[in-house]
């Protein structure tokens, strides 16, 4: 049931636009009339894509959907560490989350191979992030287990340390996504999904988003008045935090038009040594489904899995450019130069844009 790039067919040639795009732009592209999945609408996308922009699916599982959230590249291993979405445990006949690492091919090969670990420090896992020459996760915990934040190593048996997984007592919801800041700070959502999606308790906190300083121990709120806080990142030079508020859909899986599925910007301020953030604004709000895994490019723009895709958007909150993937994209992570793998549920998909296009990480 598990294959290698058989959930679709490589995709190549010139985008296609709306009508926004520059014309003479698209005539230098080839101008070709066949159907791709890149959409641009505004001619400043077009030298993130280059003249050759290609999407394929490298690996597909039909079993369970392997392929949800994290996309952490360790580039010293070549390898991809991936959380998957909730599914039956037929062992113990209650829902789990199992964490995979996709290898990329050394030379010529084109055959990505996948792993599923024994990970369990790593208690139902989300979110994750390069940290300490390893992965740190989001563990939404369970019942028995709490919320946390655990650092993972990258070589088997891949021991697991928790860093976090209390609030001055009160234990987290269920932390989502993470970041970390080049001061060594560890940025934090923590939304109450695992309480609504029934394996958490009820939640001690409000839906917030964290920092926190493991040298210290300090750790503090710095946002909240979300509705379900999701997915972080910083721009390049960490003078601002985007956070996308996924309201929209409940952890039940019920949906409502008039709840947000929105993008915020704040500002990262320091004030007497102490850092939070201010000037909460929206940045943009997806068209389709939700912005959940979020990112920024080297460039300053940022991408966020939508329920079409990836889409793109300046760092004005222009919308810029989408990669239709059909399903959409929950998560993805920017690799090597110009590659970006995007995490479909039952398929991983490798995008391959121009290679000065690269993300803001630090990997």
């Amino acid at each position: 049931m598990f294959k290698n790039g058989g959930g679709g067919v490589a995709t190549n040639g010139a985008v296609t636009t709306n009508g926004h795009a520059d014309a003479h732009a698209l005539l230098a592209l080839g101008k070709k009339a066949a159907k791709t999945p890149f959409v641009i609408y505004d001619a400043s996308a077009l030298k993130l894509f280059g003249p050759k922009p290609k999407l394929a699916c490298i690996l597909s599982h039909s079993s369970h959907p392997f392929a949800h959230e994290a996309g952490v590249y360790d580039r010293n291993t070549r390898s991809v560490f991936i959380t998957s979405n909730r599914y039956p445990d037929a062992r113990h006949g209650e829902q789990t989350i199992t964490v995979s690492r996709l290898r990329r091919p050394v030379g010529a090969s084109d055959k990505w191979t996948w792993e599923q670990l024994d990970t369990p420090g790593v208690v139902m896992g989300n979110g994750g992030t390069n940290y300490a020459d390893g992965v740190l996760f989001c563990a939404q915990g369970d019942f028995c287990c709490p919320s946390a934040l655990v650092h993972m190593e990258t070589e088997p048996p891949y021991h697991c340390t928790t860093l976090l997984n209390h609030y001055h007592g009160r234990e987290f919801n269920s932390v989502n996504d993470v970041v970390v800041k080049s001061d060594g700070s560890i940025w934090f959502t923590d939304p109450v999904y695992g309480y609504e999606q029934g394996f958490r308790p009820r939640p001690q906190l409000p839906g917030q988003v964290y920092r926190f300083e493991p040298d210290t121990g300090h750790v503090r709120v710095v946002a909240d008045g979300f509705g379900r806080c999701n997915g972080i990142c910083f721009s390049p030079d960490e003078r601002t935090v985007y956070v996308t508020d996924t309201e929209w859909i409940y952890g039940d899986g019920s949906t409502d038009d008039m709840r947000v599925s929105t993008i915020y910007a704040f500002d990262v301020c320091d004030y007497h040594g102490s850092h939070f953030l201010c000037n909460r604004r929206v940045f943009a709000m997806a068209d389709c489904g939700v912005p959940d895994g979020i990112k920024c490019d080297a460039y300053g723009n940022v991408y966020s899995g939508c329920g079409d895709g990836l889409n793109i958007w300046n760092p004005a909150g222009r919308l810029v450019a989408k990669v239709k993937v059909d399903g959409g994209v929950a998560n993805f992570c920017f690799c090597d130069p110009g590659e970006i793998v995007l995490l479909n549920e039952t398929k991983v998909w490798l995008l391959q844009l121009d290679p000065a296009t690269k993300g803001a990480l630090k990997i």
